[in-house]
Formats: C-alpha cells, structure tokens, sequence
C-alpha cells in the first residue's frame, strides 16, 4: 500500500511539474492577486506605463504590478508615503477625464503621544498628490496644507526602489540568473540607481526632489516641516527612466511638462469625432472609452499605434491594433493609418522558426525587455499569430473605403500583395483551401488565434485538439481579405485582380460552409483539427463568421439563435463558450468568459446581417455591465456567470484595464447600431436601417470625418424608430437606408 501511495505521489509530482513546465512555457499570468480587488490606478505615455494603488503608492510583491515601467522593465517598484511613520488616510483618488492626471487626496491619522494619548487628531493635515506621465518620467507634486489652528511640524518621509525586473518575470516566469544592481548614486537632491542586465545593457532609474531632503538615502528621502495655521508647502518630485540634463529647476519643469502632457492629450482626443448622447452615464463610458484608446496610443513615425493594455500588454500587439483600428475606423481613420504603417514596415520578409515568421507574415508581438532580448521568451519580433496577416489585408481594404487614401494604400501595396501570398504559400499549410496554424519551434505559441490559451481549442468531449488547427474566425478573416483585395485593386484599377479576388470570396464561402456548419449543433464549429475532424463546439468564434460576411444568409438566424440562447448570453454578453460545452469554465480565460471586443465584433456581424435587435441586446449587457465598473472602464474581460437583478458582473481577476480593443467596443457598437457607412466619393455617410438601445433617447456624432469635410449627425429615439434630426455640412450629407 505504501509503495502505491507513493507511486501516486511520484505521479501527481510529475504532473505539476508539467503543468507548471506548460504554464512557463505558455508564459500565463498567476493570479496570486487580484487586479480587481486593487483596483489600480494607471498612467501611460510612450513607451513608459505606471500603475499605483488608491493611494499613489506602489507596494510590490507577488503577483502585483504596481511600479513604473519602460520598455518592457520595472524601474520603480516601490514607492511608499509617510507623514510622521505612518500612512496617510485615503480620502479620495481618480484619474482626470482625459487620464492625463492622478489626484490623490490624504489625511493625517491620529498621532499618539508617549502617554499613549492622541496628540494630533486625523483629518488636520491635507496632503494632495498630483502626479502624471510624461516622456519616460513620472511627475509628482506633493501639498501639505495645515486645516489646525496652531503651527505644525512632522516629518514627509517617501520610501523608494528600482527591482529592474522584466515584465514576464512579474507576469511569473523564473529566471535562474539575473544582472546586477549597481552601487547606488545618492546625491543631495536626487538619487541614481542602476542595473546591468545579462544583455550587457545599463537601466536606470533617476529620483529628483525639491526643495533638498533634509536626509536623502539610496532607499528614502525625508522632509522635516513646519506649517503654520492655514498654510502650505510643496515637494516635487521626479522619477525618471533615465537621466535628464541639467536645466530648469523642478518646480518649473513639472509645469512645463504639464502643459505639453495636457496638450498632447487634447490634440490626440480632438483628431476624431465626439460622441454626446441623452444618457449621462453612457458619456462618461464613452469618454472614458475615447481617452482610453488616446492615453495607449503611442505615437510611433507612422501615427498612432494602439498598445494592447496594461499592465501585462503595453507594447506593439499585431491583432490588437488592426481590431482596434476596425472598431474606430468610423471616429478616427488617424489609428488605422499608423496601425498599417508600422506593421507593413515590420513585416516578416525571412524566416526565422524561433520567431515564427514566414515572409509576407504580420506581427504578433514585440518586446524591448532583457529577457527578450536574451531569447529566454520568443516576443522579441514574435510573428506566431494566424489571423494578424488577414486581418492586414482586411484593415487596408476598409481603411482606403473609409477615407480614399489612394496614396498612402500604393504605398504599401507591395506588403498588402505579400501578405496575401502568405496566405496562399503559408497559410494553407496543405492546399485544402484553409488557413491553418502550428509553431514552428516547441517555444512557440502552442493557439495561435485570438483564444491563445492552451486549452481554448478542443473537440465536443473536451480533448484538445491536435494541430494543424483551422479555426473558424480565420476562415472568415481570409474571406474578408480577399473582398477587401478586391477593393483595393478596384481602387487601384486593376479589375482582373480585383474579379479574381472576389470570385475565391464566392468559392470560399461555400467550402467553408460544407465544411464548418454543423446542423444538429445549429452553428459553425470552433476549428477543424490536423486530422479535418470539426472540433463541435458553441463558440462565439461563430460570431466573426458573420463579422466577416463569410456566413450564406440561410445560415445567420441559426448562428444568431445559437449565440443568444442562454447557454452562450449571459446578459452581459455572449460568452467566449457557450455554458453546454464541456470545457466551460465561466471563470476561465477563454473557456466560458465575456470579452468586450468579441462581443462588439459579433453585434456587427448581427447588424451586418439585419438582426439589429440582437445587437441592442449585446450593446445594452455591455453598457450595464460598464456602469459597475471602477471609472466607467469596460476591462479586457469578465466571468460568464449569469446575469443577476440588481447585481453587477463577475470580474477576472487579472484582466488588463484599459485595454485597447475592450475600450474601442462602446464605440464599434455604436456603428453597429446605427449601420454606420461611408460613401467618400460622394461626401456621404449612411445610416442603414439604424436602431438605438433602450438606454439612449439622443445621440449625437460631432465633427464626424469624412474626406476633407466634417459633419454632425443628431438621431433620436422616437417609439422605437431613430429619426436624424440635423446634418449640418455643405460639402456632406447622410443617407438613411431602409
């Protein structure tokens, strides 16, 4: 008996080790803490994002984030606020509208003397912290203001330190070997710590203050004060990813990079359209969802590029971005531009099996940090993704349809046609007609579709599938990159091209139709395996069918009957796996949870196909489920539990907020629901059969772009019809189509 005892222990040991070798090799993130139970408050500009906690704090430890980042490392892992030892109380904390700002309000607590009374009462001493973001610094101003009636002096103390950790060793990937901190460089008024990496590159991290501490270590500075009644003083402080040359004092440059942050941000949020409606709480989920896009934007030499989100996504993300910029075509073509810009100019053109990357291929991924540069993760230029290279294709069609921009398309024609022969040569791994992946090397992605995780593919009985996988939502995204060829060789004048293209739209539609649609599951299956065995499972992969227009039109109500039937509409929204299927795991990654971005992709598969009563539904569960939400801000994800009365959703523990593509899904469901088009040629914007949810009475579109003239559109909701009561443009019109 003790042999076999320990035989089943020798056993379960192995399978942890593997599980645990699988987790590493997969590169998921422990959920040792909650992101939702700290609720975290988060600055981005650049290549640079910072996390704090309520209170501006960062207090590293396992499983947390908090602490500043460049490029991929953490330069700041604590940061900790004392007034005489103790922590302040917390009054309130939040960010500006635009996310440029973070205003920390705190109160002394009650300080006990020798005799073990209270000296000092709480909520005598005001503390305001101001902090923002800008060009790889943080920007702090400290106020101290005394509310008593006598003169007070205390002690400001601020505890510091820089781990210099890459983002997936705090994500939970081991390192055997690490660098090597340097010796600190403390001088009267700032502190330089340093690190060097195995990668034979120096970080550091610069910490300024002002006025001089009257102690300045490597790990604290400490202000001795005295305010007397009604009076205030203020620390600066700067904390920098690298150094700054001498110039102005502190004081001044905190203002002078104010005004350029608060700038940067205007200019960013004025580019596209504005967005008022009837409803006060869908125009703080609306602004918010706007600043959101604009604060991860980084600005890169083509435009704008949307990182994917923070914490754990906050760099390049090929797929990412290309939705990102479909769902905001309609408001701000700017993104699409530098979306297409950047990832034609990193286009894979060699390959390289450690990167995944096959010529005419679309990134994935990209990583600055130490242990991508050492080859210890593949995200370096990581291109082991399916659907970015499609997805290319298909962005360029409907960006050039949106704004005509005939020059920008002929200047990446050249990567548009490799992309497509990658689809042709590579894609199709053994000429069936499908676009199929599998990694090329063992530390590759083992999913390479928008469900990445290891588990997300798997056949009715819940065995995972084995490779070559063809997903269905891939299919799909072929299908609209060649429609979207088509157009961008009609654009360009080539009309043979452009016929070819569209005729393989016409013939993949009905190869993918005999081979995806299931009729006794009454939907499209998830993929096909290595073997073309239908993995016959309800998924919302179905949805980008219709998305895509891939799907015959006797086939829509079926698929939309399967993904709002209660097995896969929570009431939030559709789930990534309907709640029969025997994988479901409401609290999964991508088993059985509800995913912003994929739920607005299939409202516009539903509005595409007519069924925009669906789609109200799923804009309406997202919008409610928003109003809970900590800032208005619709995070990557949330558990597919069941909608409950008077109850907010389940949230993921670790999911990214903001995130891009789940910030972008207010604004998709509004073209969605509107059946939003543009005619540029004639200066026309289109309203097919356009409907409101319930929630909205008015809905205004300000300064909407179209060519080189701008309009506005008012709708109202009248007894269920949407009538447009204004358009004012001399050079543009809308046209309402039933």
């Amino acid at each position: 008996m003790a042999s076999t005892t320990q035989s089943q222990s020798d056993m379960a040991k192995a399978g942890l080790e593997r599980s645990l070798s699988q987790m590493n090799t997969q590169f998921f993130i422990p959920a040792t803490a909650s992101l939702h139970e700290r609720r975290p408050r988060t600055l981005k500009h650049g290549d640079s994002f910072a996390v704090f906690d309520h209170s501006g704090d960062a207090i590293s430890g396992p499983g947390s984030p908090e602490g500043l980042y460049y490029r991929d490392t953490r330069h700041l892992s604590h940061l900790f606020l004392t007034v005489d030892g103790q922590r302040p109380i917390l009054l309130s904390s939040g960010l500006r509208d635009d996310n440029t700002m973070l205003t920390c309000d705190l109160a002394n607590p009650d300080f006990i003397g020798a005799d073990g009374r209270v000296e000092v009462e709480h909520d005598i001493i005001h503390l305001r912290r101001t902090r923002f973001l800008w060009n790889s610094a943080v920007y702090e101003r400290i106020t101290v203001r005394n509310f008593d009636k006598q003169a007070r002096r205390m002690s400001i103390g601020i505890g510091f330190d820089a781990d210099f950790r890459d983002l997936f060793e705090i994500r939970g990937s081991t390192r055997p070997r690490r660098g090597t901190m340097m010796p600190p460089e403390v001088l009267p008024d700032a502190v330089t710590l340093r690190y060097r990496g195995l990668d034979n590159r120096d970080r550091m991290t610069q910490i300024e203050f002002h006025p001089m501490p009257q102690e300045l270590t490597a790990t604290q500075a400490r202000f001795e004060i005295a305010i007397s009644p009604g009076e205030r003083c203020t620390i600066f402080m700067r904390i920098g990813c690298m150094a700054e040359p001498p110039g102005d004092d502190l004081p001044k440059r905190f203002l002078k990079s104010l005004r350029e942050a608060m700038q940067g941000s205007r200019l960013a949020l004025a580019r596209g359209a504005t967005i008022e409606s009837s409803n006060q709480l869908f125009n703080q989920v609306t602004r918010r969802a706007v600043a959101d896009i604009a604060m991860l934007s980084t600005e890169t030499e083509y435009g704008p590029y949307p990182y994917a989100g923070i914490p754990w996504f906050s760099t390049i993300f090929g797929r990412d971005a290309i939705i990102t910029a479909m769902q905001t075509l309609w408001l701000d073509p700017a993104i699409s531009r530098g979306v297409l810009g950047y990832l034609a100019a990193h286009q894979a053109t060699d390959f390289d099996p450690a990167a995944d990357a096959e010529p005419g291929k679309i990134l994935h991924e990209v990583r600055h940090g130490e242990m991508a540069e050492l080859g210890e993760v593949p995200f370096r230029h990581y291109y082991g993704s399916i659907d970015s290279t499609p997805l290319f294709v298909m962005l360029a069609g409907a960006y050039v349809e949106r704004t005509d921009d005939i020059p920008f398309l002929a200047g990446i024609r050249d990567h548009v046609e490799a992309a497509l022969n990658w689809i042709d040569v590579y894609g199709d791994r053994d000429g069936d007609g499908f676009v199929e992946y599998g990694r090329l090397t063992d530390a590759g992605l083992v999913n390479q579709g928008w469900k990445d995780s290891h588990d997300s593919v798997f056949h009715a009985d819940g065995t995972i599938a084995r490779g070559p996988i063809a997903l269905a939502e891939v299919q799909a995204y072929v299908f609209g990159a060649w429609n979207a060829a088509a157009t961008i060789y009609d654009r360009l004048g080539e009309e043979d091209r452009a016929r070819h293209y569209r005729e393989r739209a016409s013939q993949l539609r009905e190869t993918f139709d005999a081979a995806f649609f299931d009729e006794e599951l009454g939907t499209y299956v998830l993929a096909l395996d290595g073997h073309k065995r239908p993995c016959r499972v309800r998924s919302s992969n179905a949805g980008h069918v219709l998305f895509a227009g891939l799907a015959r039109e006797d086939r829509a109500a079926a698929v939309v009957r399967s993904l709002m039937a209660p097995a896969s509409f929570s009431g939030w929204g559709i789930r990534t796996v309907a709640s029969t299927e025997a994988r479901y795991n409401p609290m999964s990654y991508h088993n059985g949870s509800i995913w912003p971005h994929d739920n607005s992709l299939i409202a516009a598969g539903f509005s595409r196909y007519g069924y925009r009563k669906e789609a109200a539904r799923i804009f309406e569960g997202l919008f409610a489920a928003a109003t809970y939400v900590d800032q208005m801000r619709l995070p990557e994800l949330f558990c597919g539990f069941p909608r409950r009365r008077a109850q907010g959703p389940t949230f993921y523990p670790v999911a990214c907020s903001p995130q891009a593509w789940a910030a972008a899904a207010p604004l998709f469901l509004i073209q969605a629901s509107l059946g939003l088009n543009f005619d540029t040629d004639a200066r026309q914007v289109q309203l097919i059969e356009p409907t409101l949810p319930g929630f909205l009475d008015t809905l205004t579109l300000r300064g909407l772009p179209i060519g080189e003239a701008k309009i506005d559109i008012e709708l109202a909701n009248l007894a269920g019809n949407v009538v447009v009561k204004s358009a004012h443009d001399s050079q543009a019109r809308v046209l309402i189509l039933t």
